[in-house]
């Protein structure tokens, strides 16, 4: 497996989810949200929640590394999720894939 290969970021990816979650007491009933965001979003999510994961990639690998992660969390893409390509995700300005729990607001 090639570091640079969607499946290699999006199992790194899910590992420091795992960790994250360990180090901050997840409990059974806690969830990681993901999405694709902006730079603006991804600053507001930060500010709001606590513990947020963001990484940045190119779209084509950071489509393809979303669906691996949602896959892999066992969560179904929305219908606006099923939308997304590379390209919508290059013109919508998406440059992360970030994780974070709805349950735990930063204080």
């Amino acid at each position: 497996m090639l570091n640079g290969t969607a499946e290699y970021q999006a199992k790194m990816y899910m590992y420091d989810l795992k960790n994250c979650a360990k180090e901050n007491g997840f409990k059974p009933d806690d969830k990681w949200e993901v999405g694709l965001v902006t730079d603006a979003e991804k600053i507001a999510i930060e500010n709001k929640y606590i513990p947020t994961i963001a990484v940045k990639f190119a779209p084509a690998l950071l489509w393809e590394m979303f669906g691996l992660v949602k896959e892999k969390l066992n969560q179904s893409k929305t219908d606006a999720e099923l939308s997304l390509n590379s390209d919508s995700i290059r013109v919508n300005e998406l440059k992360y894939l970030i994780a974070f729990s709805a349950k735990k607001i930063r204080r």
